[in-house]
């Protein structure tokens, strides 16, 4: 069956499945495989679950008329996504980076919202499957499109770009995240450059962080940058002294207020500046952008701050990588609190050869700042963990606290996803 085809069936059955858990009846059910999964084998299990058809690739998988056998599952769904993609003339916003790109999504998500009716990436589906998925749940009463975009190998974003066709760009932050995959920080650069790449090839505008002078270098050629920051931006702002939650003053003519958010740390300064500089270029109005980011709850464990019992908890235990872990330990030395200061630190993930470097520079960057009490996860902290407390998983963390309890504290509990570092919560 050719897309065209498959596409007007879709617009019949417009909700996509990937998970015959999640079935509703009408949905369309595509049989993904991957290296520990077959799709084509529950294409029946859909069937009796409601779904309307089945694409399979297959023939085994093909039960009876409304299975729809394709070459390959992926690239139909990658396919039908771009062929959506074009019947639309709205914005097109892509965004990646290393630190943030999410919180920086849902900021501008929450910003355009309070205006457009808008669409973007749900959770962090920003891999080859997240991207077309997200595009295929974008309605015909769309204004503004929003697509996370992320990355562990080179070419991803430049493959996603020719699926989404962004006519903007952000790219908040290069930094060390996936080093397996991308060798070094040269590497990340190079492929979160990519998405640059296509918005100079195709003429379209990019929002620039202008504190980032390696951003200046990458985004040269580009005629139409927006740009913000701390200076010599279009849109301007700082972060204001607080001890906890970020307030910035946006200090750009015409623009000028206060904004206090609900996300912790000054390290979000950026992202939000972002949200703000998307919100102006789409013609709102700063008062409207300002309630909206006041407005925004953090959530998923990504800057949170929660109170529990007598501690103050920083809960950004979602992803880590060095350039994040550093910043959080940055910004809780600079908090003036009575109280005592606890890192949870959970070990960081896709690090490659570099992994027992960058965990030593971690635990020295710690000792540095003269952190007193650090509970180190994960093997990746074994060899280098010094003085420190040290445990092999978030459990024994978790069952250690509850013999030593953390009282009148300020705790940051922080890692990447795999050292599940939520885990100790329920002991704080």
């Amino acid at each position: 069956m050719d897309i065209v085809s498959l596409y007007n069936i879709y617009l019949q059955h417009p909700n996509v499945q990937t998970d015959t858990r999640k079935l509703q009846t009408g949905d369309l059910y595509f049989a993904l495989k991957g290296a520990n999964f077959n799709g084509n084998r529950f294409a029946a299990t859909a069937l009796e679950a409601g779904a309307a058809y089945c694409i399979v690739d297959e023939e085994d998988a093909v039960v009876d008329e409304r299975c729809i056998l394709v070459p390959d599952v992926l690239q139909t769904l990658q396919q039908l996504a771009l062929h959506h993609r074009r019947q639309f003339s709205i914005p097109f916003i892509a965004i990646t980076g290393t630190n943030g790109k999410t919180t920086t999504k849902e900021l501008v998500t929450k910003v355009l919202s309070a205006r457009y009716r808008t669409y973007a990436t749900e959770g962090n589906l920003n891999n080859h499957i997240g991207v077309p998925l997200t595009i295929l749940k974008i309605r015909k009463d769309a204004e503004m499109a929003i697509i996370e975009m992320g990355a562990n190998h080179q070419k991803e974003i430049a493959f996603y770009c020719t699926v989404a066709e962004p006519d903007f760009g952000l790219i908040n932050n290069v930094g060390k995240a996936h080093l397996e995959g991308f060798g070094s920080v040269e590497g990340v650069r190079k492929a979160k450059g990519e998405l640059y790449d296509y918005i100079r090839e195709h003429e379209g505008t990019i929002f620039i962080n202008s504190d980032l002078d390696y951003l200046s270098e990458m985004a040269q050629g580009i005629a139409r940058q927006y740009s913000y920051g701390t200076a010599n931006a279009q849109i301007i702002g700082k972060a204001l002294q607080s001890d906890g939650l970020l307030k910035l003053a946006v200090l750009s003519a015409g623009l000028e207020t206060t904004i206090q958010t609900q996300l912790v740390g000054d390290y979000n300064l950026p992202n939000v500046l972002a949200a703000i500089a998307i919100g102006t270029y789409f013609e709102m109005d700063i008062d409207t952008i300002k309630s909206a980011l006041e407005a925004y709850q953090p959530s998923n464990s990504r800057s949170q701050l929660l109170e529990k019992g007598t501690n103050t908890i920083i809960l950004d235990a979602y992803n880590a990588n060095p350039s994040s872990m550093k910043l959080a330990l940055e910004n809780m030395s600079t908090l003036h609190s009575a109280k005592d200061k606890w890192l949870l630190l959970g070990a960081m993930k896709e690090m490659g050869e570099r992994c027992e470097e960058e965990h030593k520079a971690l635990v020295e960057q710690a000792q540095q700042l003269q952190f007193q009490h650090v509970v180190l996860v994960g093997e990746e902290f074994e060899a280098v963990k010094g003085a420190y407390q040290w445990f092999a998983t978030s459990a024994e963390a978790h069952d250690w606290i509850v013999q030593q309890p953390i009282r009148n504290s300020v705790i940051l509990v922080k890692g990447s996803r795999g050292s599940k570092m939520e885990v100790v919560l329920d002991a704080l």
